[in-house]
This record gives structure tokens, sequence and C-alpha cells, in this order.
């Protein structure tokens, strides 16, 4: 195992310098959509936002909601609303959702409209800010708003670098903000369960260190979707598992013995690439 990789951290400089030029601009911003994923929607969430967004509207902007467990899922979304947030779930590929960002952008807003019209000035278009971590699908969210691509979208962290405008029709500018995190991932959980799926360099993390997170995340979770993905008759010992998935998949060098490397990426991009079903990683910490 890489000992300098057992640690998790990742905070570019494009990062650093996101989070200067939100605080520069927040002040031409009227609302905040906030991006997580169903899938981690604790984890995902953005630490030390509030000092950087003020007091702004917010909306957040729920994605990937088709690939999780909705069960436990809401549970969390549930927990968020009680806590003052306006949630809003979405299929970004399913035609119509986005419509509902819209007018909850313009309730949440009619306020401000009206203070205009009351001095004599005409509605203008809202300025929405789009945050949130490492591939949420941020991109994809914008490109649903525009109805068209017009930012390049792809399962891998840091595909936006900078802060953009980006005009649509419906009344709105979306100003885009490349994927952030926090100077410091103090909470190692979190930073793997951020790993795992896709927010985090895979480069950055040691493979080994991250497969056997999954299992046993797995394990913990849900431990019937592992059994039935690599056939698996029990998961009592975690040599055996990875034995088993070696032998099941092909994972092997010259004379049977398993090849770690591979049977390790098997597993990372099984949970990546969403084959252990519909599943979400986080959840409420019992009172």
């Amino acid at each position: 195992m890489n000992e300098n990789k057992t640690n998790i951290n990742s905070y570019p400089g494009h990062m650093a310098k996101a989070r200067r030029e939100i605080k520069e601009k927040i002040d031409l911003i009227d609302i905040v959509y906030e991006v997580i994923d169903a899938r981690m929607p604790l984890s995902s969430k953005v630490k030390d936002i509030d000092s950087l967004l003020k007091d702004k509207p917010r909306i957040l902007v729920v994605t990937k909601y088709d690939l999780c467990d909705k069960e436990e899922t809401d549970k969390i979304l549930k927990n968020y609303e009680e806590q003052g947030y306006s949630v809003i779930p979405v299929m970004l590929n399913q035609s119509g959702t986005t419509d509902k960002i819209i007018k909850e952008s313009n309730r949440l807003l009619e306020p401000m409209q009206q203070l205009r019209i009351k001095k004599g000035l005409k509605p203008r278009s809202i300025r929405a800010l789009v945050i949130g971590t490492p591939n949420v699908g941020k991109s994809t969210l914008i490109n649903s708003l525009v109805n068209k691509k017009v930012v390049s979208t792809g399962n891998r962290p840091g595909v936006t670098r900078n802060l953009s405008w980006i005009r649509i029709g419906q009344g709105i500018e979306l100003l885009d903000s490349p994927g952030i995190l926090w100077p410091k991932l103090d909470d190692q959980y979190q930073a793997k369960i951020l790993a795992c799926l896709s927010s985090i360099k895979e480069e950055l993390v040691d493979p080994e260190m991250l497969a056997m997170f999954v299992i046993d995340l797995l394990k913990r979770l849900y431990p019937e979707r592992l059994k039935e993905r690599y056939k698996l008759v029990n998961l009592d010992n975690e040599e055996n598992i990875l034995e088993e998935i070696a032998k099941r998949r092909g994972a092997l060098k010259k004379g049977g013995i398993m090849d770690y490397d591979k049977t390790y990426q098997i597993i990372l991009r099984d949970m990546k690439e969403n084959n252990f079903g519909l599943i979400t990683v986080d959840r409420l910490k019992e009172e």
C-alpha cells in the first residue's frame, strides 16, 4: 500500500482560486444552486460553504436521484428540509425536471423582483451561482437548464476549471464554478466516500485502501448486493472475498495467482459505474 496515499487530501490551486472569486462575486448573485449527489447527500455537501455564500437564498439541487437508494436518501433530504433548505431532487436527463428549479427560483426571488417594481424598475434576469464538490453533476445541470450542451461533462473531477457566466433563455444567468472541496479533508471517512464516487482524482488515492473501503462499506450497508455482484457465498474473510472476485473476473496471473491491482480496479470501477445497483452510502447519525 502506498503510505503517501492512505490519508486523502485534495485542494489544488484552482479550488483556492475559485473560492476567492466566489467571495469577490457573491454580491452580484441573487440565488445559489448548491448541487449534491443523491448517492452521498451528506458527504458531497461542501463544508464551510455558508461563510462563502452569506445569506443568499439557496436551492439544494440533488442530482443522480435515479441512481440512489431513495428510502435512505429521502431521510437525509427530509432532514435538510427541516433545517430550512429548499430541496429539489432531479433526474437531469429526464425532460421537465429543471422546470422545478426555475419555478422555485422565481418563488424565492419574488420579494426582490417586487421591490424593483416598487422602485419603478423592471424585473431583471436572475443571477444564480452553481456550486458543489467535483463531479456531482453541475455541468449536466447547466446543460439541462440551457437545453443544450454549453459546458463539458465527464465522470471525473476537474472538468470545469474557471468561473464563467452563462446566459439561458428563461430569465436566468448562471455563474458556473469549478468543483470545490475544503482546504483540509479532516474527515477521512467522508474523503473516502468522495473518492470512491469520483469526486477526488483516483491518482491521489491508494487503490488498495479504497477498494477495501468499498468492500467494507458494502458489507455493512448492502451485503446482498455485494454477494450478488460477485456470486459470493459468504463475506466472512476479506482475503477470500478478493480471491473470489479475482477468480470470477479473470483477474489472475500465471499459475492462478491473484492479480491484486486488477482486482482492486474491478471493485472501484463497479462502484463508480453503479454496478451494485441503487445505493446511498451516507447515513444520518443516530441521536
